[in-house]
């Protein structure tokens, strides 16, 4: 296990938070990575907290955009400066537990599943746990992801030695989405871990958004981007809106 994982971080005025992001990295058990920090014109003190840390970890890198352009951008620019066999995404603000990057490449080299994804605590921004965890299923497929985006962001891992890399869709939102989306297009199904291995930091202004956007950007989603018909995207919309309440219902 001395294979090389890149670790793909957008961040936006995340001087608050991404010290704290970066050190669960540097305390993973599992050690060979590299950490590809991709700043979207943060207007804060980002840069300065990740240069300091950087002068005593060569691991990891800072590129910065010259205008803020989207957390597609910012992944987008992470993926294509990848040069590990594994690839998984932090963002900011979050943390991983320490066996994260263990875990998830025993479990692969044990399953042969190329994709792979994992329970999440949730936690308000001061850390303190207000909801229930997020337990994945054991399985998801293409059609599952369509009816609810089961995997975060946070602990998606995949090997793309074999999988090869993709992008995701040049979106403002569901990005992430849309990049699973394509990987299960070509396997059959992704696994997922049922222990908690990370925690997953809900924002105050990501509570406060207008319930009627997210349900038109989800509409925009199936329609545009998938390109599904009127009939599968108002199949599709219902399970979405179900599955959302029952995820932040406590």
């Amino acid at each position: 296990m001395n294979t090389l994982v890149s670790i793909i971080t957008p961040s936006y005025n995340s001087a608050k938070y991404i010290a704290e992001t970066i050190q669960s990295v540097q305390n993973q058990t599992y050690q060979n990575w590299e950490m590809i920090i991709v700043d979207d014109g943060s207007s804060d003190v980002t840069e300065h907290v990740v240069l300091s840390i950087i002068q005593n970890d060569n691991r990891i890198q800072f590129h910065k955009l010259s205008q803020n352009s989207g957390p597609a951008v910012a992944r987008n620019t992470g993926i294509e400066k990848a040069s590990g066999d594994y690839m998984t995404f932090i963002d900011a603000d979050d943390i991983w537990f320490p066996t994260f990057i263990e875990n998830n490449i025993k479990t692969i080299n044990e399953t042969g599943i190329p994709f792979v994804f994992s329970s999440y605590r949730r936690a308000n921004e001061e850390l303190e746990f207000m909801y229930s965890d997020f337990i994945v299923p054991h399985k998801v497929s293409y059609t599952d992801i369509l009816k609810s985006n089961s995997i975060s962001c946070l602990t998606a891992f995949l090997d793309i030695k074999k999988l090869g890399k993709k992008y995701m869709p040049l979106i403002r939102k569901r990005q992430d989405m849309g990049l699973w989306l394509n990987y299960l297009k070509v396997i059959p199904f992704a696994h997922g871990i049922q222990e908690t291995q990370a925690i997953y930091r809900i924002r105050e202004n990501s509570l406060s958004r207008k319930k009627s956007d997210l349900i038109k950007y989800q509409w925009q989603f199936y329609r545009e981007v998938e390109m599904l018909n009127v009939f599968q995207s108002a199949y599709y919309m219902l399970h979405w809106m179900y599955r959302g309440f029952m995820k932040y219902r406590n």
